[in-house]
């Protein structure tokens, strides 16, 4: 997984999470390490408006 400086809006623990969860044998973190750690104090999380359930509720 590259780690590059980008908005810190991106750089969230539950982006770095998925990541590892969703490694099914090995992930390499390639990148600054003060980049994963920023990603690890970023707790924040935004409520994201992607119209899954209004589309659910249509079917």
């Amino acid at each position: 997984m590259p780690l590059v400086q980008t908005a810190p809006v991106l750089l969230t623990r539950t982006l770095l999470y998925t990541a590892m969860t969703r490694a099914k044998k090995l992930l390499i973190l390639v990148g600054n390490p003060n980049i994963v750690e920023f990603m690890i104090q970023n707790a924040d999380s935004k409520k994201r408006n992607t119209g899954l359930e209004f589309k659910l509720r249509e079917v």
